[in-house]
């Protein structure tokens, strides 16, 4: 049965929908916070990496490094290919490897669906909402839920081969590494628990943890295949050894950061809900430089390519930064929060809105370049494959964007 986005959420408030607007309701049931769940010369830049052929998007972000940078051109002339139907609203960000398709929605069931087929090849109920992305490697699908376990499984089959149990939900989209020793995969994941957890791939078992002082919603990213970082609700960005998750930097923000970070080099990326984006090295004590936006606050992980880093905002717009000393370059005005997190093409920034718009700006100047109405808020994150966009809508539908001759 699939739900509309009204549906869903008068099944879990019910008598409430009348007086409450939905984007305000959707947002606070599903969204990652820092609330207790109960509910003048520049710089020389790193450049950006990503693979030259894209045809999976395997984790979150693209890339361990999380710079959501895709180096391909963006289709011209976008429609909708197909369509699937999920049975509550996307609320996460898609994955895609091995000929499937694999996202999560609102009621906890992870779907993969096939390419060729458009046809459902498994799904696994959780206990409660998947809010980001899965990760996959080598035949075993990963996953976290609002039911406190993250799960190993089979990619083909959707058995489960292991999971574990935090001490609260899992919101944040893991990444799979390979270990320093270069002998064994493992998995870094998040959990609101405040505990940054490093397990086998092969069985879960833990190779080390971190415990943070408050919740944790983003993914760690991986800096030069030896370091991790992180932000939370502690105001903190996170830098820790990958071999042991021992710290080696601690840098302060000026408030709780709710989502992914976006690294370069050893150059960390970061928004929060003082309405900054803020830059840092990973070995540096204090920021490099602070963008401050007006009233609204960052709430999409950063996009990032040679020059710029891109943002959403709940002030309706995605604003483009200099990565070099952090000055605004332009900004893109939606007809919604913009929560939905920004991938960086090679000659287009591609986002979508709560006003049910996925929308392609050019990167130098903010030009729009094209704009297509999907009918539903956007607040999941575009994912590309198979010279596809991917991406969740609010009322349910799984969205396969191509040219209009593929």
């Amino acid at each position: 049965m699939n739900l509309s986005l009204t549906s869903w959420l008068e099944r879990l408030a019910p008598g409430r929908i009348g007086s409450v607007s939905l984007p305000i309701l959707f947002a606070g049931l599903l969204l990652t916070s820092c609330e207790k769940q109960q509910d003048t010369s520049s710089p020389k830049l790193a450049p950006t990496t990503a693979p030259t052929a894209l045809t999976d998007w395997p984790i979150t972000r693209g890339s361990p490094s999380l710079q959501g940078r895709v180096h391909a051109a963006v289709p011209k002339a976008p429609v909708i290919e197909w369509t699937f139907p999920l049975e509550s609203p996307g609320t996460a960000e898609a994955a895609f490897a091995d000929g499937a398709i694999l996202v999560g929605d609102a009621m906890g069931i992870l779907y993969s669906i096939d390419f060729q087929t458009r046809k459902l090849r498994w799904k696994m109920e959780t206990g409660d909402t998947i809010q980001a992305a899965p990760a996959i490697s080598n035949g075993r699908v990963f996953i976290g839920s609002g039911d406190k376990h993250f799960y190993a499984l089979d990619l083909k089959t959707g058995d489960k081969i292991w999971s574990i149990e935090g001490g609260d939900k899992f919101s944040s989209a893991p990444t799979v590494v390979t270990s320093p020793d270069g002998k064994a995969e493992w998995v870094l994941v998040n959990g609101y628990d405040g505990i940054t957890r490093c397990l086998r791939a092969e069985d879960g078992s833990i190779v080390w943890e971190y415990e943070t002082k408050d919740f944790i919603n983003g993914t760690p990213a991986v800096i030069d295949g030896r370091l991790i970082a992180f932000g939370g609700c502690d105001q903190v960005i996170h830098i820790l050894n990958l071999a042991d998750g021992s710290l080696v930097n601690k840098i302060d923000t000026d408030a709780q950061i709710t989502n992914s970070v976006a690294t370069i080099g050893t150059t960390v990326y970061s928004g929060n809900h003082a309405n900054q984006l803020v830059a840092a090295e990973a070995d540096a004590v204090k920021l490099t430089w602070i963008y401050q936006a007006n009233e609204f606050p960052f709430f999409t992980s950063p996009a990032v390519d040679d020059r710029n880093v891109y943002i959403g905002s709940r002030d309706k717009s995605l604003h483009a930064i200099q990565r070099s000393d952090g000055t605004r370059v332009w900004t893109f005005k939606t007809g919604g929060r913009v929560e939905s997190s920004p991938l960086a093409f090679d000659d287009a920034i591609v986002f979508g809105s709560s006003d049910g718009r996925l929308y392609a700006a050019h990167p130098s100047d903010g030009t729009e370049l094209w704009r297509l109405d999907l009918g539903e808020d956007l607040t999941a994150s575009p994912v590309y494959a198979q010279g596809r966009l991917i991406i969740a809508g609010g009322d349910g539908t799984l969205f396969v964007i191509s040219e209009n001759n593929p």
